[in-house]
C-alpha cells in the first residue's frame, strides 16, 4: 500500500487550503519515513481535525523543492497555506506537538 501521494498537489492548491494542514514529505521505501509512522498515527489521532497530506518527494518534485525539503520525513504545518512550523525526522511525539504550539 502506498502512503504517499504520487500525484503531488499543486503549490497553488496547497496555498489555498483553509485552516491547519500538515504536509508530510517522504517516500514509502525510506526507513526514516517508515519509522515515523507510529508517531504520526498517534499525533493525528490526538488531532483528528488536522488535515494531513502525505506527499511523495524526490528529484523533480516541485512541492518539496518549494518548501526546501532536504531530509525525509519532513513535516510542515500550514495555516491557511502559510508555513507556521516544521519538524524534520521527529524522534518523539513532543517533536510533532511542538508544531501546534505556535498555532
Amino acid at each position: 500500500m502506498t502512503h504517499y501521494l504520487v500525484d503531488n498537489p499543486s503549490p497553488e492548491g496547497v496555498a489555498a487550503l483553509p485552516g491547519l494542514t500538515l504536509l508530510e514529505f517522504g517516500v514509502d521505501w525510506c526507513p526514516h519515513c517508515q519509522g515515523a509512522q507510529p508517531l504520526l498515527a498517534q499525533y493525528l489521532s490526538a488531532h483528528p481535525r488536522l488535515r494531513h497530506l502525505a506527499v511523495e518527494d524526490g528529484k523533480g518534485r516541485r512541492l518539496g523543492r518549494l518548501y526546501g525539503v532536504k531530509l525525509w520525513p519532513s513535516f510542515i504545518l500550514l495555516r491557511d497555506g502559510i508555513e507556521i512550523g516544521r519538524a524534520v525526522r521527529p524522534q518523539s511525539l513532543d517533536d510533532l506537538e511542538a508544531l501546534l504550539a505556535g498555532a
